[in-house]
Parts: C-alpha cells; structure tokens; sequence
C-alpha cells in the first residue's frame, strides 16, 4: 500500500519549506507554493546553488500573511500580504530560459531582503494572469503551466528511495535535501519514477519526467552550508541517466482536489524508462 507521508511547499523559491497536514492542488502547483522569487538587478533568479544561505530563511503562512524570519535572527520578521501586489506594472524576470511577468512585492520586502543578503535583491509575485508553460515535449495537453519552479509543478519521491541511498551514504540526509512536494511510504525504491498515470487521494497526476539533480542536493538545510560532495556523488554512481543524475519524479495534473496526509496512493499505469548508464562523474 502506498501512502501520503509529507507535503511540502516552498513558497518563496529557494528559501526553506513548510510542511503541511493538508493542501489544495493547483494547476501550477500546491497553493502557494514558489510563487515568489528573489531576483538580482537584473531579473535573474537566484537560488541556494550560488546562495546556499538562502536556506536559512523559514517562511510561514497563515491566513493573511507569508511571514519570513531568519534562523539566526540578523533582521526582525518580515510579513507579505498573500493578496498580491495591488499594481500592474509587470516586471520581467527570468528562471533558466524563461522570461517571466511578474509583479515586485514591495520596497520593504526588497530592502529586508537586501540587507539579509548583503546584495541588492528584489522579491517579486507571480499573479494569476501570469502563465508560465511547461516544455511542451513533456506536457500532455500543451497548455500546462508551474510557477517559479525549476520546470514542472509537482516533484514526489518515496520515502524507499532515500532509504535506499542513505544505505550507500557514510553519513544519512533528510529528504528536505532533494526538496520535494509529496512524499510516500510504502513500494519498492525509486518505483515513482516509473509512475504515468497515478491518484492521490481525488487528484491525479501524470509523471513526464524523472528528476534531474544538482548541486544544491550537497546543502545543509538546516545550517545552509555545502557538507562535500554527496549524495549527489553516491547517487551518479548508480542513478545516472546520460549526464543526468536522477531521482524524484515530476508530476503534472489532471484532476484538481484536496489531498491530505494519509491519501492512499493508487498508480494507474506506468511506463519504462531508458536503461541507467551506469558511470562515476
């Protein structure tokens, strides 16, 4: 049996998660979840791969506000209303080759975060009118959209998985490493990244592609610093497709819902990958 363990949403993207009991499943993605962006003067996104300290800004949320604190307490909390911005001078921002409309927070949100930092940042909003599709050699229908996300609205990964490599680690990692939105338990190791068609809960979604991971998988969620070389090393030694790394499944949406811990899991059909070039980078 296969089971909802965890949901996690990042809002902010590249900041620490929230874990939820609950969550409301959108077509870009879970409610709230990377829909802002800290960019640099000229628009670009930044994430914890340059900035691993990113990590140790929490967000939180409740029904008004996304309130942001730092873990070592360098600035006071910052609150951003949930409702967005209440302009339309549409500002352009790009994560990887896209160029994105978006819609800056607020002069105070860019001056806390920019003191945190110690750089000139901006944090913007993606409002509802802004349409981000997904690469279309992956989308079901073409019209797919996500959020500030790297590529795709959803990730899940089996609890199995990373039972499996911290097995072949000298030293275990938390899932939060590899950042995911829903986590189960249950099932064989890395059998989500053969899912197609999968129900969780009333919602369902199709897997198009396996995770690809980066450096950012080397960073201490918690103190926000790079610990060495795994377990992105330890997994290029036996999860490596081409030049691609792999773990964790991408997931699109057909059917909208509420899903919620404990959701049974049921996979509808599932396809085969390409065999695993087996190689050490």
């Amino acid at each position: 049996m296969l089971q909802l363990s965890e949901i996690w949403i990042y809002p902010v993207k590249s900041l620490a998660g929230i874990s939820l009991q609950q969550a409301k499943v959108t077509e870009r993605g879970i409610e709230h979840d990377r829909r802002w962006l800290l960019v640099n003067e000229e628009g670009t996104f930044l994430t914890q791969r340059q900035f691993p300290q990113l990590a140790l800004f929490q967000p939180s949320i409740d029904d008004e506000f996304l309130t942001i604190t730092h873990r070592k307490d360098i600035v006071e909390p910052l609150k951003v209303s949930l409702t967005p911005p209440n302009h339309h001078e549409y500002v352009q921002v790009k994560v990887w080759d896209d160029t994105i409309d978006a819609l800056e927070v607020s002069t105070e949100a860019n001056e806390w975060f920019s003191k945190a930092l110690a750089m000139k940042v901006r944090l913007v909003y993606m409002p509802e009118d802004s349409r981000r599709e997904v690469d279309k050699k992956y989308a079901i229908t073409g019209e797919e959209i996500t959020s500030f996300s790297d590529a795709y609205p959803f990730l899940v990964i089996g609890q199995s998985s990373l039972d499996d490599l911290n097995n072949r680690l000298k030293e275990h990692v938390k899932m939060n490493r590899f950042r995911p939105n829903l986590v189960f338990k249950g099932g064989e190791a890395y059998e989500e990244e053969n899912w197609y068609e999968v129900q969780i809960g009333k919602a369902t979604f199709w897997g198009v592609k396996p995770c690809a991971r980066c450096i950012m998988t080397t960073i201490d969620q918690e103190s926000g610093e790079k610990t060495g070389k795994d377990p992105l090393y330890t997994l290029s030694t036996y999860r490596k497709a081409g030049k691609r790394v792999l773990f964790g499944q991408n997931l699109l949406v057909t059917v909208l819902d509420t899903i919620q811990l404990g959701d049974s899991i049921n996979v509808i059909s599932t396809k085969k990958l390409p065999q695993f070039e087996i190689e050490v980078s």
